[in-house]
């Protein structure tokens, strides 16, 4: 049993090596993972070589269904940079106050929050941080707010596709158990999982701007003169801003689909913020600043020297407050159009059944392949119309009009999103088809009974932790997040883990596959490939160690906080879910 626990785990032990160990890039560790997974499936699970393939092509799939939703997400974000929309936006923001407090809470937060809903896969910190770098910020406090404030959001990024794609897609293989178990579909399931990962974050999230805030002026201080009490002095403004996230988020997830949380509740909860603050609440009484610039520690700073603004430059113009900000170019309201649209297309799609049932339904709307290579029990589709990288691309050619753009402007937008998409692509196939071999090894027709090489790490790890495993459950989603970088493969690779490691400790697997959601999500606080993008754009690579060693101070409040509702909600409040929620 030692052994086969053992075996089954040289995957996942070869891409913690190369990964963490060694620093290789995900290019070059996955594929090596690949192979060590297909060696073990023909060799110890004695899966043939047709079904690898098969299984490989079904992970392959999945790479193209997640590279379609990014593609469209990146597009429409360098389409608004392209037309200048993205500057009025962080305009719009950055005008409010000179304090660097609120700047942290407005952009790190609210609009790191919002780039997350829409794009995610590492893009709020790598374009959140140059925006406070051109602020003011030293490069490194930029990247440590940027990382930090995002992450209550990245359950739900890139309109959701680490539920979409991580959750629903991978636990289809677990369907008979799940309509046994409560009679939902598994559409239904992830979706449930998806509102209590929001449970969880609104809980232990809602005061990400005040840990935050608190990171930036305690550790970006003089050290003679560090303290918390700046950021105390502005817990009002803080709490106020994630309550106001919250509420609409939390709600959007119970009530809606997983593709919106992170979006309505960033738009609500900042322009009720930015409200707030305008009329006169919230406001600090004094004003805090960094230090001269004289007194700055070399490793603060890199190649990009702060306060040189946007990178297109734009001009300056006076404040209401008396500071500088860009000059507007066009409304706020137009500026945010395309992501209303964009709303607006993926309600009207999910919600009006007629349509949804089109979309589905329709012949070429859907790319099915049932079995693949004729291995029963494999199959895999790309609902590429349905799926929310094809509305993002049509909000992005709406954009080309409401924004009067040239051919120029939307060739570059277009270029800028294929090239981001070189890297992801080699890491995401072989990752995710490395993942599909260990989930799929345990359906051949030869294989042993212990099931898949996933099904006895999750049964080992339950037995091992017992009633403790929902409290390391965060942990688990975390470690695999910050191997690849990602919260959707995090929940591809350790969903049905911990699906598998729930029933086997009879308890409520949608509560526990949410603190994997959720772990999946904070894990992209130490996650090198997030940590080494975000340096880059501010001109800092090298510190990467830095980074890691701040966030972990969230990161283990985040997953022991998870760990403790979960226990709760397991175990001291087991009789009040079903009479609410209907879970069981």
């Amino acid at each position: 049993m030692v052994l086969e626990i053992l075996i089954a785990s040289l995957p996942l032990l070869v891409a913690a090596v190369l990964l963490v160990g060694l620093l290789w890039p995900a290019t070059r560790a996955m594929p090596i993972a690949w192979i060590i997974a297909l060696v073990v499936g023909f060799v110890w699970w004695n899966n043939p070589p047709e079904y690898l393939a098969a299984s490989s092509i079904l992970g392959v799939m999945t790479a193209i269904e997640i590279l379609w939703i990014v593609f469209g997400a990146l597009v429409l974000l360098y389409t608004l940079i392209q037309a200048g929309a993205f500057d009025r936006i962080n305009q719009g923001f950055a005008a409010v106050s000179d304090d660097r407090r609120v700047q942290i809470v407005l952009l790190a937060f609210f609009l790191a929050t919002f780039i997350e809903g829409a794009a995610g896969f590492g893009t709020p910190a790598a374009v959140v941080a140059p925006l406070l770098l051109g602020l003011g910020f030293p490069a490194l406090a930029a990247v440590i707010a940027a990382l930090i404030g995002h992450v209550i959001a990245v359950t739900y990024g890139a309109v959701g596709t680490p539920i979409i794609v991580g959750i629903e897609d991978p636990l289809g293989i677990y369907e008979e158990q799940i309509m046994a178990d409560g009679g939902m579909t598994v559409t239904e399931y992830a979706q449930e999982v998806a509102a209590w990962a929001a449970t969880y974050h609104a809980l232990v999230g809602f005061v990400m701007p005040l840990f935050a805030v608190g990171m930036v002026v305690y550790f970006f201080s003089p050290k003679d003169e560090r303290s918390i009490k700046p950021a105390l002095s502005v817990w009002p403004l803080c709490l106020f801003s994630g309550i106001a996230f919250a509420i609409p988020y939390w709600t959007s997830a119970w009530f809606l689909t997983a593709e919106f949380p992170a979006l309505i509740g960033s738009m609500i909860g900042g322009m009720i913020v930015v409200a707030a603050l305008r009329a006169g609440y919230f406001v600090p009484d004094d004003e805090w600043e960094f230090p001269p610039r004289e007194e700055w520690p070399s490793h603060w700073v890199g190649t990009i020297e702060p306060g040189q603004g946007s990178n297109n430059g734009p001009e300056k113009a006076t404040a209401t407050d008396g500071g500088t900000v860009a000059a507007p170019q066009m409304s706020l309201l137009k500026a945010w159009s395309p992501y209303i649209v964009l709303i607006v297309l993926l309600v009207i799609t999910r919600v009006v059944d007629p349509i949804s049932d089109f979309l589905l339904e329709t012949p070429g709307f859907v790319i099915a392949w049932d079995p693949i290579l004729g291995q029963e029990g494999l199959a895999g589709e790309i609902e590429w119309v349905n799926v929310p990288g094809f509305w993002l691309l049509v909000s992005a050619v709406i954009s080309i009009g409401i924004f009067s753009m040239s051919g120029q402007e939307v060739k570059a937008a277009w270029r800028e999103a294929a090239e981001k998409l070189v890297s992801p692509f080699i890491a995401l196939v072989f990752v995710i088809a490395m993942v599909q071999v260990m989930i799929q090894s345990g359906g051949a027709p030869n294989a042993p009974d212990a099931g898949s090489m996933i099904e006895v790490l999750a049964i080992a790890t339950a037995n091992v932790t017992g009633p403790l495993y929902p409290a390391l459950a965060a942990l688990i989603g975390a470690l695999a997040a910050a191997m690849v970088g990602s919260n959707t493969v995090s929940n591809i690779t350790f969903g049905g883990f911990q699906f598998v490691a729930a029933h086997e400790l009879g308890l409520s697997s949608q509560i526990v596959v949410g603190t994997q959601a959720v772990g999946g999500a904070i894990g992209n606080l130490v996650a090198i490939h997030n940590i080494v993008a975000a340096l880059a754009t501010v001109g800092l690579v090298g510190q990467e160690g830095r980074v890691i060693r701040l966030n972990l101070i969230p990161l283990f409040y985040y997953a022991t906080m998870v760990g403790l509702l979960a226990l709760l909600f397991l175990y001291v409040m087991p009789d009040v879910w079903p009479a609410v929620f209907d879970i069981y």
